[in-house]
């Protein structure tokens, strides 16, 4: 009997895939999307939390499995759960806390400065007040505006959202991406003035990031 390389299990809020450790990941990308897709009806248009067992995955390897459900199916993840988190009651737990944030609201808030090391994750737009330091990474699939200065780095409209903008009051990141563009800047030395930028919006067209200085005929000229 063939040994499955992708099996998934789920509870009333959350879906735990177990995953074969050996498969190359874009393989595994598509026993993901073919398991989503026979179990669409299943599953209809529920929002859940989501576990990896089995194998550690990166960053941008949770968002790409998270796009290849959420193309397949109907579902929404709304959160992606830590391996020690697995529970039912975890699970149900996060999905509440994400769906309130989520409530009534287009976007969420999230006030402080993000420091080496932090990730913040947001299933919708999401407005922070205060720094994103060198280091410091923000996963939205929605926009993402800082009210602070922009230096570390930023993935806006992770689910594949090309509409999708990135604007700071300081712009300055070590790397931007939204959808599947990316844009990395230049390393300036300390100190150096011109990394003073202003208020900018990063934005994407024909595959390709440009930032600009925000004005009111470019704010008028973004799509949401």
């Amino acid at each position: 009997m063939k040994q499955q390389t992708v099996v998934m299990k789920s509870n009333k809020y959350g879906i735990t895939l177990f995953l074969d450790r050996e498969l190359p990941f874009q393989e595994l990308l598509g026993q993901i999307a073919e398991k989503f897709r026979a179990s669409a009806k299943f599953f209809g248009d529920a929002q859940m939390a989501l576990a990896f067992e089995g194998r550690k995955l990166t960053q941008e390897e949770q968002m790409e499995a998270v796009r290849a459900i959420e193309e397949n199916s109907s579902v929404e993840i709304l959160c992606i759960m830590e391996q020690d988190a697995l529970k039912e009651s975890y699970m149900k737990q996060a999905l509440e806390e994400r769906q309130q944030e989520s409530s009534n609201s287009d976007g969420r808030f999230y006030k402080g400065t993000l420091r080496s090391g932090q990730v913040l994750e947001a299933g919708t737009s999401i407005i922070i007040l205060g720094d994103v330091n060198p280091g410091a990474t923000v996963v939205s699939k929605g926009n993402v505006v800082v009210l602070g200065s922009l230096k570390g780095t930023i993935h806006a409209g992770a689910a594949g959202n090309e509409r999708a903008f990135v604007a700071a009051l300081n712009m300055n990141p070590m790397q931007i991406r939204i959808a599947d563009a990316i844009a990395r800047c230049a390393d300036r030395p300390a100190g150096d003035k011109s990394a003073q930028t202003g208020p900018m919006i990063a934005y994407t067209e024909d595959g390709n990031i440009y930032m600009e200085s925000i004005t009111k005929e470019v704010i008028n000229d973004i799509r949401i």
